[in-house]
């Protein structure tokens, strides 16, 4: 039975040296024991040391010699000990504490008995037997004891379900489902506009003379993404459509001239643009009143079908970096679409994510906040990590999720399958991939200033709706619109005016497009600056205009020579403006000077 005693006890290494130097023999009082008790537990401590010896146990074999010594140590200085009672109490706690360590054994809260042998008192050390079981854990004093409390289980999942039926209302309430007519409306102008794309790439065709036998094959198609292409649009949103269109269509001539003079003669079409230098070139326009935007992608075919399947490498081969960078939208929602395990509740996620976003000022990718894109892979991130979750528990833990990740670690839906990593995204903020391509990522112009103020936002998200159980909760705090007036006491005006609402379009998407330097210049003069998305019109002024309100760090005392930041970032949007530029100023207020 050694074995199994030892195998639940933990024997130390005894130091020696320690020993000799530290313990003085006569330690021991054994007064309080009888002699026929120590002689009996003499014996029974040699037939350990015999068995220990037997059965390979060296280690246990010593401890049990060492104890034996202790003994008639102690028997032999016995008298010695009664006359110095005060020196040998000490001595003895010396002992009694000195084995204790060694052992690390607590003696049993019993006493010890082995067959006959009864001991009067607890020996100064612990009694090593072969048939000795360890004693039980000591149990804490009632008094210490902490009792759970009980968890209601039914009382959680009714919170639950509350929240998720109170979320829904709120956002019939906010008018973030569109009503049946407005979605035939949206269908009747895309099922317009591929009747004048399919018009317009048969002119082409003829413009380039191609056979008579190309042209009666020749076609081309619109392709909806985004928030409508993902079914997650509201009444007032717009429309991301792209056109898709065969090898011999240009995007410089064809598609800028040809497409946009088609579109212009239109009475359905007004506020047309065209947006060359962005990122992405499109062209923007009201199609009966619902607005475009409208990229352009050229595939090496002659004929692409109506229902073209964009993730299918036949399409996508030896395509220019234009049209792929076009067509990554596309592939994005269709990755996303068939990697989510629930649409409908996906969709519902995700417009309420969106809603939070721009009550909440973080909403705009021009502005170096979030985009649509953005918000779409990472509720689709939440999604595939809770696929069971009810509505209410997917916005608890996207807001959990992301306020405490670790950035600038990159976000992906599938994990390992990016290998290559872009030395220019290393350097963002906040990196998002998207799941269509390898080594692509969603573009951002997240800043220093923005990536704080998305964080705050995040964080207060959380906090907001960690506890299921708190009886005050409302939705409509969490979406409560962003305080700038409060928050801050200065901001910079930007005033944006052009002699008509066409020229006004261009020219403001324009600056738009040019927002990050002018950002990031404030960012070095001022340390922070909030650029709220939002855009204002001054209604004291007769012209056309946009206003936007940036707010500026609070009690910041640098000076800022608005007139200087107004030369620089001027040069700036003039040069490669198409057209005439309209008009800009800019100009510092308090709080108190904003409009209401």
């Amino acid at each position: 039975m050694w074995w199994w005693y030892t195998s639940s006890f933990r024997w130390p290494e005894l130091n020696l040296s320690l020993l000799w130097s530290n313990f003085r023999w006569p330690a021991l009082d054994l007064s309080y024991w009888s002699v026929e008790s120590v002689i009996q537990w003499n014996l029974s401590l040699v037939d350990d040391v015999v068995w220990a010896l037997i059965t390979g146990l060296e280690s246990i074999a010593l401890v049990a010699l060492l104890c034996y010594f202790f003994i008639c140590c102690g028997l032999k200085t016995e008298s010695a000990q009664q006359k110095k009672s005060k020196k040998t109490d000490r001595r003895s706690n010396f002992g009694k504490r000195f084995l204790s360590s060694c052992m690390e054994f607590q003696s049993p809260t019993s006493r010890p008995t082995r067959s006959d042998v009864i001991l009067n008192h607890h020996p100064p050390f612990p009694i090593i037997h072969r048939f000795l079981l360890p004693p039980p854990p000591l149990l804490p004093s009632p008094s210490t004891v902490l009792l759970p409390i009980p968890f209601n289980q039914s009382l959680f999942f009714t919170m639950d379900n509350q929240r998720s039926i109170s979320l829904l209302q709120f956002m019939v309430d906010e008018g973030l489902l569109p009503s049946a007519a407005e979605e035939d409306k949206r269908k009747n102008v895309i099922r317009k506009l591929k009747q004048v794309v399919s018009s317009w790439v048969k002119k082409v065709a003829c413009l380039h003379q191609l056979p008579e036998h190309q042209i009666a094959v020749t076609s081309a198609t619109v392709i909806t993404y985004g928030s409508y292409g993902l079914g997650v649009h509201n009444s007032g949103s717009d429309i991301d459509a792209l056109c898709v269109a065969p090898f011999f269509a240009s995007i410089a001539e064809d598609f800028f001239v040809v497409l946009h003079d088609m579109l212009k003669r239109r009475p359905e079409v007004s506020y047309i643009h065209c947006v060359k230098s962005a990122k992405v070139p499109l062209m923007r326009f009201k199609f009966e009143g619902v607005s475009i935007d409208l990229p352009y992608a050229r595939l090496n075919v002659l004929y692409v079908p109506e229902n073209v399947d964009i993730l299918n490498p036949f399409f996508t081969r030896n395509i220019d970096d234009t049209s792929w960078k076009s067509l990554s939208g596309v592939r994005a929602n269709k990755y996303i679409l068939h990697l989510v395990p629930n649409i409908e509740k996906f969709q519902c996620m995700l417009r309420c994510l969106k809603l939070w976003a721009k009550r909440r000022g973080v909403y705009g990718t021009l502005l170096g906040y979030l985009g649509g894109v953005h918000m779409t892979v990472l509720a689709a991130y939440v999604l595939l990590r809770h696929p069971d979750a009810t509505l209410n528990a997917l916005i608890m833990n996207f807001f959990q999720t992301f306020a405490f990740w670790p950035w600038p670690t990159p976000v992906m839906l599938q994990e390992g399958m990016f290998t290559v990593i872009d030395a220019i995204e290393t350097r963002s903020f906040m990196p998002i991939f998207l799941p269509s391509s390898r080594y692509e990522y969603c573009h951002t112009n997240i800043t220093k200033s923005t990536f704080f103020r998305i964080r705050s936002e995040f964080l207060r998200g959380h906090d907001m709706t960690k506890d299921i159980l708190k009886p005050d909760f409302l939705w409509d705090n969490v979406f409560e619109p962003f305080p700038y007036s409060k928050r801050y006491s200065q901001f910079v005006k930007i005033y944006l005016s052009s002699p008509d609402h066409y020229a006004l379009a261009e020219w403001v998407g324009w600056v738009k497009s040019r927002f990050r330097g002018l950002l990031v210049h404030l960012e070095v003069t001022q340390g922070f600056c909030d650029p709220n998305p939002t855009e204002y019109v001054d209604r004291e002024k007769t012209e056309p205009n946009v206003v936007f309100y940036w707010g500026l760090q609070p009690n910041k005392k640098n000076f800022l020579d608005i007139d200087s930041v107004k030369g620089e970032f001027m040069k700036i949007i003039k040069n490669g403006y198409e057209g005439s530029p309209g008009k800009m100023e800019m100009s510092i207020l308090l709080g108190s000077q904003l409009p209401n």
